[in-house]
């Protein structure tokens, strides 16, 4: 058994066994992600970048992506990252048209459905037949007419 021996004024502070990364400080941030599409051959160290905007101005990152319209077609677009905010839903739609056609169609058919939930004469002109297919013939006119605007 060892004899620890402490003198007046000192302070004991175990050491923990195996301890080998220290805890990163309150106030600084340690950001490790995959930057770029291709795994580079060496890995580059990059000193000086001190904030975010600096390290997406540095790496550039970019992704290709490939879609698929509702008729089967593909369609390719390539993706920027320039802020943290281009990686949530509204950053990756603005750069995309064709996202943000789904996102409009699917706005359209949102107000669509609340129509048919919320509107009284409509329900009411659905549950009829007749006053239902006079509904469907202005709308076949409708679209119709706006492709022939086209």
């Amino acid at each position: 058994m060892a004899v620890e021996k402490y003198t007046i004024g000192g302070t004991v502070a175990e050491t923990e066994a195996f301890e080998a990364f220290a805890d990163i400080p309150q106030n600084r941030v340690l950001l490790a992600e995959k930057l770029t599409a291709n795994t580079p051959v060496k890995p580059e160290i990059v000193e000086g970048l001190t904030t975010v905007e600096d390290v997406f101005g540095h790496f550039k990152p970019k992704i290709e992506m490939d879609f698929e319209t509702e008729e089967g077609a593909g369609k390719k677009e390539t993706l920027h990252f320039r802020t943290l905010g281009d990686f949530g839903v509204k950053g990756i739609t603005a750069q995309s048209s064709f996202l943000e056609e789904l996102t409009l169609k699917k706005e359209q058919y949102q107000k669509i459905i609340k129509q048919l939930k919320t509107n009284k004469l409509l329900k009411q002109a659905l549950s009829d037949g007749d006053s239902k297919q006079g509904l469907i013939n202005s709308l076949h006119a409708l679209i119709k007419e706006l492709e022939e605007a086209k």
